[in-house]
């Protein structure tokens, strides 16, 4: 599903995490957003595999990788767990670390938990999520409608989606991201179309926002005065719902000490829209 890597499955915090690896050099954890999988990294991973053994991985409840009963499993803090445990478990003490969408929030949460672990830390598409939630306003509310109406209470959201997934989650992909569906590379959206198909990934990625609000608020409130000290990249697409309502940098300012921020063309889902774009702005900062 990217080429030239090889795919396994890891039983590691008590989940089994699927990833994909390629490459040789310094090791590099992807993590992907919703309401996708590993293979959004499909035409960013093999030219970072030149430089870099790369890892690119499921999130638990996403993907191939297992899905646990219970909403406060799908906290930020077990999610990062995974991958912690995960490069841990192949050979990797520190890595560098790049997220998107919800797998930037794993990953803000993972460096805060473990800073020793992060020689770097790259958060694609987001602002912090106490400040998304604490301060939110009417444009965002209104494009991001799918955090609440995902935290509602089972089953009604996974009832309502399940009865046509793919409307629901290309709709997702196509409306708040600014990006037309012919955009995403059809290996990749079919991946996307097979996980999304499960009940047990509607459950969890439904379950994924109720703790965003029921758990990580509360846990990143707690760490509001933490700043993070490892060299940090903040990418955003320009045309993205973040870009238009936030200064995407300014609202990482206080948290993150050695900060970068850069615009990209292309909306919430740049990656999957200007893989090019996306690599040279890995490298700039990476090498």
């Amino acid at each position: 599903m990217i080429d030239g890597f090889e795919t396994h499955n890891a039983q590691v915090n008590g989940q089994t995490i699927t990833y994909s690896t390629g490459g040789t050099g310094p090791a590099l954890l992807l993590l992907h957003g919703f309401p996708q999988t590993r293979a959004m990294w499909r035409h960013v991973a093999p030219q970072l595999a030149q430089h870099f053994t790369v890892v690119a991985a499921d999130l638990r409840g996403y993907g191939d990788s297992s899905a646990p009963e219970g909403m406060e499993n799908y906290s930020f803090r077990p999610m990062a767990a995974d991958q912690s445990a995960l490069m841990q478990h192949l050979g990797h003490d520190s890595f560098h670390l790049v997220g998107h969408d919800r797998g930037a929030r794993t990953a803000h949460r993972l460096t805060l938990d473990a800073p020793d672990k992060v020689n770097s830390l790259t958060l694609m598409d987001i602002i912090p999520t106490h400040s998304l939630l604490n301060d939110l306003n009417q444009t965002v509310a209104r494009a991001y409608y799918h955090w609440f109406f995902l935290a509602q209470p089972a089953p009604f959201p996974e009832t309502l989606i399940a009865q046509d997934p793919d409307s629901y989650y290309q709709t997702a992909l196509s409306a708040w991201g600014a990006t037309p569906l012919s955009a995403f590379d059809p290996v990749a959206l079919a991946h996307y179309r097979t996980a999304w198909r499960k009940p047990e990934v509607i459950h969890a990625t439904c379950n994924d926002y109720r703790a965003a609000i029921d758990v990580d608020f509360a846990l990143d409130a707690a760490d509001l005065g933490c700043k993070i000290t490892c060299p940090a990249l903040v990418l955003y697409g320009a045309d993205g719902i973040m870009g238009k309502c936030y200064d995407v940098g300014a609202e990482w300012a206080d948290r993150l000490e050695n900060m970068q921020s850069r615009g990209l063309k292309g909306g919430h889902f740049f990656v999957d829209e200007h893989p090019e774009d996306t690599v040279s702005a890995l490298l700039d900062f990476l090498t």
